[in-house]
């Protein structure tokens, strides 16, 4: 036997069925009560055809214009760290100190080396170095062409037969004796001077590992890391501070192939972040890539955006639109007309028997208070903008644009 409550439910089940069967039979029933529900007011406006900027939606990471990890050119300890994480810094500035006392020895020695050696070329006013203006090179050719005066002398007098024979000889030998004398003077101020360029050099590379104490940094930005703390001991490599330049920022973006033609530097990128809802930052395309990638025939192009609020951060993730050179028809109708429900965007159309048409659309750009309808709108139509959410197909409409 069935229980009274289960007897009771199917009963009510079987009412309701006939009663939905009878109204599915009976279409003037289902006017009928249509036409009991009161008419929705809502404002309308036509579809309109008009040319638009097109734009290619793609994604990207923001990156620092420059980032640069700064090491140690010497060895030594650090005495000093002037600059914290999140330091605005100039080109130069100081980043950290390191003992300086046995570079600048050497500095100190390494000048001195070449100082000596230029006083004894007679270069210590920091004049040119000519040979024939070294002291000794200068003595030993005065000794030569004052032995070759005798010489001439001791040898017009041996012609006349008024000179021995053996001061003759001597005369001679004394004129070549002072003419070597002369030659190893030369030679001698030509390696000093060699010497001299060797200490120089030493001087330079001296002097750079002293200027070298303080680490600066390369270029204006803000400190993102410093790595070591003063007594740390580095070498020369060792990484003492993270710097980057965030204004302007870049950001890489990949372009799909079919709108190759549409990219170019210097055209216009929007970006939008989403820590800044609803705003959007402006910068240019810099660089396109030669060539695509052989791999998904994507193109990688790079823009410069304008940070000087430093809003921006690298690191976020962006989404970009990039304009295209031409500008195509497109449908447009309000925003306000289209209503999206679990992905669905739908339109109410409003007939020639003043109801609301349903029609289920697909979307494209916004431009400004208008959205785009790539299907199941045509230009012409006219479409309700307000009470939309309270419309159905079918539904009495009264309307005023």
């Amino acid at each position: 036997m069935v229980p009274f409550r289960r007897r009771l439910w199917l009963l009510s089940t079987l009412a309701l069925l006939a009663t939905g069967c009878g109204a599915g039979a009976n279409p003037e029933a289902r006017t009928a009560g249509a036409a009991d529900v009161p008419a929705v007011a809502v404002t309308t406006a036509v579809a309109i055809e008009r040319p638009i900027a097109r734009f290619v939606a793609v994604t990207g990471t923001l990156a620092a214009q420059e980032q640069a990890d700064v090491a140690s050119e010497i060895a030594g300890r650090i005495v000093s760290t002037p600059v914290e994480r999140g330091t605005l810094v100039s080109a130069g500035a100081a980043l950290v100190q390191i003992t300086e006392t046995e570079v600048r020895a050497q500095a100190d020695e390494a000048g001195a080396n070449a100082a000596q050696i230029e006083a004894r070329l007679g270069l210590a006013g920091g004049g040119a170095f000519e040979i024939d203006s070294v002291p000794e090179v200068a003595s030993a050719r005065a000794s030569s062409e004052l032995a070759q005066a005798d010489f001439d002398r001791a040898r017009m007098l041996i012609e006349r037969k008024l000179l021995p024979q053996a001061e003759f000889d001597r005369s001679r030998s004394q004129a070549d004796v002072a003419r070597r004398q002369y030659d190893i003077a030369r030679n001698s101020a030509e390696q000093q001077f060699q010497s001299l360029i060797a200490a120089r050099a030493r001087m330079t590379m001296a002097r750079k590992a002293l200027a070298d104490a303080v680490v600066r940094a390369p270029f204006e930005g803000i400190v993102d890391q410093r790595f070591v703390s003063v007594g740390d001991y580095v070498v020369r490599g060792t990484k003492v501070a993270s710097v980057m330049r965030t204004t302007p920022l870049r950001v890489e973006l990949t372009v799909p192939g079919q709108y190759i033609s549409t990219i170019a530097a210097g055209r216009s990128v929007s970006l939008e972040v989403d820590a800044y809802p609803g705003r959007t930052f402006t910068g240019r395309i810099r660089y396109v890539s030669p060539g695509v990638q052989a791999d998904s025939r994507a193109l990688i192009i790079e823009a410069v955006v304008p940070n000087e609020t430093a809003e921006l951060k690298p690191g976020q993730f962006a989404t970009a639109r990039i304009e295209q050179a031409s500008q195509t028809p497109a449908v447009l109708v309000p925003g306000s007309a289209v209503r999206t429900d679990s992905d669905t965007a739908r339109v109410y159309v409003v007939s020639s028997a003043g109801s609301a048409e349903e029609r289920i659309v697909t979307t494209g750009q916004t431009v400004g208070d208008l959205i785009e309808i790539t299907s199941g709108v045509k230009t012409g139509d006219v479409v309700a903008t307000s009470n939309v959410a309270r419309l159905a197909d079918g539904m009495r409409i009264t309307g005023t644009r």
